[in-house]
């Protein structure tokens, strides 16, 4: 057994460090593009007098962030050769981005809005893998052109871990002689909709509530006829683009599904051990960043003349949370070791369990670490010119999104007690 982090890796995040350097901290110390990041950091990033999207020059300072990590060769690094990447492995992904997180806030790497100059492309994956050879093209390469964006429609007002239940239907239908398909629902939580160009909407097209096949995938276009945006939901952690929207006589060619028609879901969920695994080291990194800062303080700071840190009861806390943050470490990159060691399919099969340990377990922990950081500052650390309060608030949401922690947990038991996995049958 060797757990020496590859020397390669070492070498490329040596490279990585010294881009953010010379690169991507000088755009920040630029035309006070620091607001962003400083005490004003929502008020700057956010529009609230227009629904609460994020600002234009909040994008635009991504978006020149992203442009020159793109002509570095560090954006599309996950990403296979063919499309311009480095067909970037779960376990690279996982130590860039567990150390990423780990320095803090910055343009490099600002997961608000799943920014990072190394990038994380779920679609890419899914139209890779599902797509036809037309949908590659356009989606693929148009999304790495910013010609293409495209937001996830899966969760709805009434239905979200149980998304077997969705009330959002479609049905055949012929117009102008074009065979397609009417789409009616209702969708909420559709992040990116205010510069998606496209949406990619699932809805019944055939079975019955809780069966996990007849639900297709559908790629929208944004805007058309139908689609309207009810709201943009406020929420916690602002700025905001998530909005409820609603699709009345949506009408599409059967050109616009992607994948198989019925197994919409499979597609949905087939992709989301990277996300889980990755997601799990950014918030390792944060809670490891909320950790080491609160032991810088504490050493710096001499109430009644003496270090805070002499105290116990300063220690003890921020002891488990540093024992814990080492565990976890271990487990993700093994268990982003052990991805990369088999065939994608046999993921779900065999260490499903693994990954929602690593992603529930690590979303937990940075809301515990972060909390404990404001205490140990107090009331400093309680104000926004410190970033524990940014980063709980960002963090909490991951306790909800990638599979909320209750269904990871459930996934975990039944491995556990052999309902699922590889003990399947094991105990009767």
């Amino acid at each position: 057994m060797d757990f020496t982090v590859p020397q390669e890796l070492e070498d490329y995040y040596a490279e990585l460090v010294d881009f953010i350097e010379k690169k991507i901290d000088p755009l920040v110390a630029k035309d006070d593009n620091i607001r962003f990041f400083d005490h004003r950091r929502e008020w700057a990033r956010t529009n609230f007098e227009e629904g609460g999207l994020p600002r234009h020059e909040w994008e635009d300072l991504l978006r020149q962030a992203r442009k020159a990590a793109d002509e570095a060769g560090h954006w599309r690094f996950s990403a296979p050769k063919k499309y311009g990447g480095k067909d970037g492995s779960n376990l690279w992904m996982a130590v860039i981005r567990d150390r990423f997180a780990a320095r803090g806030l910055g343009l490099h790497n600002d997961l608000q809005n799943e920014h990072s100059i190394v990038g994380n492309f779920p679609f890419v994956a899914m139209f890779e893998t599902f797509g036809t050879e037309e949908q590659k093209q356009e989606f693929i390469l148009g999304g790495f052109e910013g010609t293409r964006r495209v937001a996830f429609g899966l969760t709805e007002p009434h239905h979200g871990s149980d998304a077997t239940f969705m009330e959002t239907k479609a049905v055949r239908e012929t117009r102008d002689g074009v065979d397609g398909w009417r789409i009616d629902g209702e969708k909420m939580w559709i992040t990116g909709m205010h510069v998606a160009t496209h949406c990619a909407m699932f809805a019944r097209t055939s079975g019955k509530d809780g069966d996990a096949s007849g639900i297709t995938c559908f790629l929208v276009p944004n805007p058309t006829p139908g689609l309207e945006i009810e709201e943009w939901m406020w929420t916690f952690n602002m700025p905001t683009d998530h909005p409820r929207l609603s699709v009345n006589n949506v009408w599409v060619p059967d050109s616009a599904i992607l994948g198989v028609e019925g197994r919409g879901l499979a597609l949905a969920q087939s992709f989301v051990h990277q996300n889980r695994i990755r997601q799990a080291a950014s918030s390792l990194g944060a809670a490891t960043y909320c950790v080491e800062e609160s032991v810088r303080y504490a050493r710096e700071r001499k109430p009644f003349g003496e270090e805070l840190a002499r105290n116990q009861a300063i220690q003890f806390p921020l002891v488990e949370l540093a024992t814990q943050c080492e565990m976890l470490r271990l487990l993700i990159y093994k268990t982003a070791w052990e991805m990369d060691n088999m065939p994608h399919e046999e993921i779900e099969k065999t260490i499903s369990d693994k990954v929602s340990m690593c992603n529930y377990y690590a979303n937990r922990l940075v809301c515990q670490a972060a909390d404990r950081a404001m205490q140990v500052h107090g009331g400093i650390g309680y104000s926004r010119h410190k970033p524990f309060e940014h980063i709980y608030r960002h963090h909490r949401r991951y306790r909800i999104t990638e599979g909320a922690e209750e269904i990871q947990m459930r996934k975990v038991g039944a491995y556990l007690f052999g309902y699922l996995g590889p003990k399947r049958g094991k105990y009767g």
